[in-house]
């Protein structure tokens, strides 16, 4: 069963942390993809904002492997005038078995944040527990909001609105389409999830978004039924860091049926936008000609639009 902060600490604590959009307010959230569209702008025009963090540190602790999070949001940091400080897991005392709580306690009193990508949600949970500086969820098993911020700004930097109709394809239980999905309920969209029936969203999971916001989810196992009116359709990996042993059985269950491919998007609108959080696997959860159309592939603008998701979060928790 996923847990949330909001199960275990007072409300007047969730501001200051950024662990998954549920905490948010609908007006937030869409601030948040906004001001992340204001950060490209400013960007593009060779604006620098030096002075926004500026004598400012964060601690990036990472328990997985990372790529487009690990840069982005370093840049996002130097970018804003602030220091990152990169830690890896097995470098710090916690990879010897230092309690989370001792090092959260220590690592606040040095740094203005924490940010954290990391195995449990649970982690997180506990780092913003003992922590009086904020914590960012920069990927749990539950939960990746940075990515769904980035996400929605890319949908209305190409859609103009953000009351879209998305169609995953792929794990229904899986954080990048959790974090979609809390997202788009708060921002009004009709998010349609098509998975096998033991890869659909849990009904716990489900409960929680009820009365969130504007927008619902929908659940079907049939891909084909979910494509059909979408404006947005989007997959990720049907097998991801720490299921490798699930990988055959993964597999087994999602293809063919379930890859993203031109002969499904056949049956989706015109202008449909194809997205993906990468990294991607060809030739598993989505083609090469898929992932490399030109006219409906926004996969690297969508990765871009990380960096000014970070600056956005950042801004809101650190600036304001």
């Amino acid at each position: 069963m996923i847990r949330y902060l909001s199960d275990h600490v007072g409300v007047e604590n969730l501001a200051k942390h950024f662990l998954t959009l549920l905490d948010y307010e609908p007006k937030e959230v869409l601030s948040l993809v906004k001001t992340t569209l204001q950060y490209k702008a400013k960007r593009k025009r060779g604006e620098r904002l030096t002075g926004e963090l500026r004598g400012k540190s964060l601690a990036l602790i990472f328990e997985k492997p990372s790529t487009r999070t690990r840069a982005s949001m370093g840049v996002a940091i130097y970018e804003m005038g602030g220091m990152p400080f990169f830690y890896n897991w097995s470098e710090l005392q916690l990879g010897r078995g230092e309690p989370i709580k001792d090092t959260a306690r220590v690592l606040a009193r040095y740094h203005d944040a924490i940010a954290a990508r990391v195995k449990r949600h649970a982690t997180l949970e506990e780092l913003a527990r003992y922590s009086p500086v904020p914590v960012i969820n920069m990927l749990s098993d539950a939960f990746h909001p940075l990515q769904a911020i980035a996400d929605y700004a890319t949908i209305l930097e190409v859609k103009n609105r953000v009351d879209v109709t998305v169609a995953f394809i792929g794990d229904g239980r899986d954080n990048v389409f959790n974090s979609l999905a809390v997202a788009g309920v708060k921002l009004g969209a009709r998010v349609i999830v098509a998975a096998p029936p033991q890869y659909a969203p849990t009904d716990e999971f489900l409960s929680r978004l009820k009365g969130a916001g504007p927008g619902r989810v929908e659940v079907t196992h049939d891909p084909v039924e979910a494509v059909r009116e979408a404006d947005v359709v989007y997959t990720d990996v049907f097998v991801s860091m720490g299921q490798e042993a699930e990988r055959e059985e993964r597999l087994r269950a999602f293809l063919p049926r379930y890859q993203v491919n031109t002969r499904l998007l056949s049956h989706a609108e015109k202008d449909y936008i194809f997205m993906h959080c990468l990294p991607a696997f060809r030739g598993e959860e989505v083609t090469e000609e898929v992932l490399e159309d030109a006219k409906h592939s926004v996969v690297f603008d969508q990765a871009e639009n990380r960096l000014h998701a970070s600056k956005a979060v950042l801004a809101y928790l650190l600036v304001r």
